[in-house]
């Protein structure tokens, strides 16, 4: 049995990866990390064989929440953005905790990218000389329903530096049971960077047609120039280092090649990806606001 801690447990991709792992029946002890305990205990109220301790990446005091376990999933806040300061401290316990297995969500395509956080982190894993496996997903459905949300909300509008560039689609639920599958088994996947993607690559004029066939009130996207989403987004008050790596992942795919489509989850899973259609409806309450 293995005592498997999970970062970002209460974030989408924490919440869908503890989910899986609750209701499987591994034999596993689960612990996850958060920074309210008695929020988390109400949120993951209907989950079993949880143990819940304090841990927050920006307070080195909490790291020790990590005491005797076996392997991390680990995630990058979408706030944190100074790896040096947030990252390096918390790898540097790990190593000296003996931990030697880390399962980290990173991003597609960050290997090639060396200016956004997630290759830096990688790139910390692999000198510390940790066992790892990096889980390299393409672009979140759930940032329509999170990171986006506001804006369509409010504004019935998608804003965003990204052009016409095409994103390939994911569903955090299909993310989380992958990340789950890889704590499970690590040995077989060990030091490989796995990416997960769904089958579905499309631009946000594409996607906001689709929502649009489905929701009752429409949306539209709009195109702005990165320093114009800087200056709204600050004055919105967005913290600088997120609107930096929001920039960087809708900016940087205006000049890249259109995203590869991995077959990783139907291959480990036996199941095909979600699509974007059905994720629509699943969550259309949350868009259609009239």
């Amino acid at each position: 049995m293995k005592h498997l801690f999970i970062t970002g447990a209460t974030g989408n991709i924490g919440y869908e990866v503890t989910k899986h792992l609750s209701k499987s029946d591994l034999p596993h002890e689960i612990f996850v990390g958060v920074r309210d305990v008695g929020k988390a205990s109400a949120l993951f109220k209907d989950f079993s064989n949880l143990n819940l301790r304090h841990f927050d990446f920006e307070n080195p005091d909490t790291y020790s929440a990590l005491s005797g376990m076996d392997r991390v999933f680990l995630l990058r806040p979408p706030h944190l953005s100074n790896i040096e300061k947030n990252f390096r401290p918390l790898l540097e316990y790990i190593k000296k905790s003996h931990i030697r297995d880390i399962v980290f969500l990173s991003v597609q395509g960050a290997e090639k990218s060396k200016v956004i956080p997630h290759n830096k982190i990688e790139q910390l894993i692999k000198d510390y000389g940790l066992n790892h496996i990096f889980l390299r997903p393409s672009y979140f459905m759930q940032n329509l329903t999170t990171t986006l949300l506001s804006d369509i909300q409010t504004k019935r509008e998608i804003i965003l530096p990204a052009g016409s560039a095409r994103f390939n689609w994911v569903d955090a639920d299909n993310i989380g049971e992958l990340g789950a599958l890889l704590l499970d088994q690590f040995e077989i996947y060990k030091n490989q960077a796995l990416e997960i993607t769904g089958y579905e690559n499309k631009n946000f004029q594409e996607v906001t047609h689709l929502i649009n066939e489905i929701i009752r009130n429409p949306l539209r996207y709009r195109n702005i120039n990165p320093f114009r989403f800087y200056r709204m987004k600050h004055q919105e008050g967005m913290p600088k280092g997120m609107i930096m790596v929001m920039i960087l992942l809708h900016f940087l795919p205006r000049f890249q090649k259109e995203p590869e489509i991995s077959s990783i989850y139907e291959r480990l899973t036996h199941k095909k990806p979600g699509d974007l259609g059905t994720f629509i409806r699943r969550e259309k309450s949350k868009l259609d606001v009239l």
